[in-house]
């Protein structure tokens, strides 16, 4: 087609929204017709289909319901003048016989490429044509974006709000597909059958093993090590036999709190454990016998806000940091023999520059911390704040020494990309993007790259410690992984809109459905995992650890109770119904309050319900300790120990199976008796209830 030409608007043609015409009407003609009282005005007009599918923004049959005036109901032609320049060949254009005015032809003129258009071109249409233009879905969805992108939101469809505006929290545009499912990426993945393949990513078994297609059986891995068969490589032997062993869903112990549980992880040797809760406490546990735990301290955020957000053990063990919806970090020995009631306070609004408005160098401190890690050395400890930002902290400058304003909305996750060096940093935000940052070059203030690919915002960021491979968890309900040498330059990334591609949608309170899924057109990951439930609060994701399980695995917790595992080619692995083991293992509080977000839902709100917000592998063994909210309404939290056990339903051994215990790992008469629970339940309940109230003293002596 000739770009030079002249064209009409057909029937399944959207009108070029760039087009710099002047539209000339003659008002004196329309008038009189338009406002013709013998019309018909409520006859049904059918807005013509389009055939192009545009099923990101709009469908034909979501047009609103509006009265339109019949194109044949005595309507007359309206002229169009388009104006193009000069008025040299006006009347060449504008001869338009009778017969092709009434039935809506319109004669264009044709010129070759080599010569100008002509100066002037009279177009006639009729009034059917004008209607098929206002009725065309390429020319609503002109309209509609721009008034998506004005707010710079994308564009929203007003039906929707109806549906899924929770208390004004906001809404949602419909994306309606045919096959959500066909828009995933495939299951199995290639690239991920590659990383199995590998070696990186875990053992594989034998080509004779596969050849004869012997079942993968942990007695006969343990048979032929015995033997002596694969003798060559006996360190290999070793790791598939642990890297098949899965813990199950049943719990060997279940530990109780009186809060929800946000977080708890082991530490790099196993030794060590440790889990936050909502009532402002850090609890510390000696797991060097990861069958057998030990209670050994409790640590105290004072003045908290809100909750326990994060928690990072220095690498020498010997120091915990911990963070609240504030800019001050708690730091605490982790030796039981020193006092933890009284923390190091490490404020990190505190940059050190002093000025006469700041006499005593404080920065801005109106900001909460979501998430901290200690540094490779322990000399550092960086955070994601609610102010966009990425601070990284000096301890023994006691201030912090680096702030990366490089985000568009809150930093939910922070991590460095290897363990041995302080130098690259990951940062996830609910702008959907991960960016990575490299201190030895940051003169200009700039991230060294981006990965982009999630379509909603960011929960957690894990690296494998090998300073190339990064893990993510987002809203839209996946999980990637990300190789630092396939990340999108800055220049690159600069030319997107990262917002253009997200729906909007409160993860707090709606559910996320298939089709509300739309392929990111510039996903750089490598392999993306689907099945749990990214909802309520930020979920949290990590790789399985290179000794018990050779990094064969990623892991995630879930808004519906269990822990999912995935091998790298996103199959399933394996699944720890957290729910279903600790389904009404305590008695119900009659005091307990209901929170918003089980208000919220339309699923009974005192019914037991579990979300298990992170997960951790042991190093060394078959252990995951799950935490989570957890309990009646979700208004308590459980860390709940799942080892390997081949399937059994009960244990014969010294250590029983399923039992319960409180914070201090005391089997406590209250779990099974409804009236003690309740009256140490509403000790914290009233504390609980408000936000930026002092923890009360530690009362874990008391059992609860």
């Amino acid at each position: 087609m000739n770009p030079l030409e002249p064209t009409t608007v057909g029937r399944s043609q959207s009108p070029d929204p760039f087009s710099h015409a002047t539209n000339i009407y003659d008002t004196a003609e329309v008038e009189g017709e338009w406002l013709d009282e013998e019309d018909d005005d409520d006859m049904d007009f059918q807005p013509t289909t389009d055939d192009s599918e545009d099923t990101e923004f709009f469908d034909p049959t979501d047009v609103a319901e509006a009265e339109f005036h019949d194109a044949d109901d005595g309507l007359s032609g309206v002229e169009i003048e388009l104006s193009m320049g000069d008025d040299d060949n006006a009347e060449e254009t504008g001869n338009e016989t009778e017969a092709e005015r009434a039935t809506g032809n319109i004669r264009s003129t044709t010129q070759p490429l080599t010569t100008r258009p002509s100066p002037t071109a009279r177009i006639q249409v009729t009034q059917s044509q004008i209607l098929r233009l206002f009725g065309n879905a390429g020319f609503r969805n002109l309209f509609t974006t721009h008034r998506g992108h004005a707010s710079g939101n994308p564009a929203i469809d007003e039906d929707d709000e109806a549906d899924d505006d929770y208390g004004g929290l906001g809404s949602r545009r419909k994306r309606r597909v045919t096959n959500a499912s066909a828009r995933y990426p495939p299951i199995p993945s290639e690239e991920g059958k590659r990383l199995m393949g590998s070696g990186t990513f875990g053992e594989n078994e034998y080509y004779e093993d596969k050849l004869r297609k012997r079942k993968d059986r942990l007695a006969r891995r343990l048979m032929y090590r015995e033997l002596g068969v694969h003798a060559d490589s006996p360190y290999r032997v070793n790791r598939l036999v642990s890297q098949g062993l899965i813990p199950s869903s049943n719990a060997d112990t279940i530990v109780h709190y009186n809060a929800r549980c946000y977080s708890g992880q082991f530490s790099d040797d196993g030794n060590f454990f440790f889990s936050c809760a909502q009532d402002f406490k850090v609890r510390m546990y000696d797991t060097s016998n990861p069958y057998d735990w030990k209670y050994y301290k409790t640590a105290l955020y004072p003045y908290g806000q809100w909750t326990i957000t994060d928690a990072s053990l220095s690498p020498d063990n010997k120091f915990l940091a911990y963070s609240s919806i504030r800019s001050i970090v708690c730091l605490a020995p982790t030796d039981p023999a020193l006092s933890a009631d009284a923390p190091t306070m490490l404020d990190f609004s505190d940059t050190g520059y002093r000025s006469r408005r700041n006499p005593f160098g404080g920065g801005h401190s109106h900001f909460g911390i979501w998430s901290i890690r200690f540094s490779g050395d322990g000399r550092e400890v960086v955070a994601g704040t609610s102010d966009h930002s990425v601070y990284v902290y000096d301890i023994e400058a006691k201030k912090s020494i680096l702030r990366i304003a490089g985000h568009a909305d809150d930093v939910n996750a922070v991590c460095f990309g290897d363990n041995s060096s302080p130098h690259i940093l990951y940062s996830g935000s609910d702008d959907t993007l991960i960016k990575v940052w490299d201190r030895r070059s940051m003169g200009d203030s700039r991230e060294a790259g981006v990965f982009m690919g999630h379509t909603e915002g960011l929960t957690y960021v894990d690296s494998k410690g090998d300073g190339r491979y990064v893990l993510s968890n987002g809203k839209d309900q996946t999980m990637k992984l990300w190789d630092l040498r396939k990340m999108m330059s800055t220049e690159k990334a600069s030319k997107h809109d990262p917002a253009r591609y997200s729906t909007g949608f409160d993860y707090r309170f709606m559910a996320f459905s298939e089709n509300d899924y739309e392929p990111h057109p510039h996903d750089c990951s490598l392999v993306t995992f689907r099945g749990h439930r990214v909802l309520k609060t930020l979920i949290r994701c990590h790789f399985s650890p290179p000794g018990s399980t050779g990094s064969r695995y990623v892991y995630s917790g879930s808004e519906d109770g269990s822990v999912y595992i995935y091998n790298m080619d996103a199959t399933l692995a394996g699944k720890i119904d957290v729910n279903k083991a600790t389904h009404h293992s305590r008695p119900k509080d009659p005091d307990y309050y209901t929170s918003q977000y089980e208000m919220r839902s339309n699923r009974d709100p005192d019914a037991w319900k579990t979300c298990v917000r992170d997960a951790s592998w042991h190093p060394d063994a078959p252990v995951v300790a799950a935490t989570s909210w957890n309990g009646w309404g979700m208004s308590t939290g459980t860390c709940t120990i799942h080892s390997w056990n081949d399937g059994a339903d009960y244990e014969q051994g010294e250590h029983k199976m399923g039992v319960r215990v409180n914070q201090r790992l005391e089997e406590d008469e209250a779990l099974h008796d409804n009236n003690g629970a309740s009256r140490r339940t509403s000790q914290f309940r009233s504390r609980l209830r408000g936000r930026g109230v002092r923890a009360a003293v530690d009362d874990d002596d008391e059992g609860w």
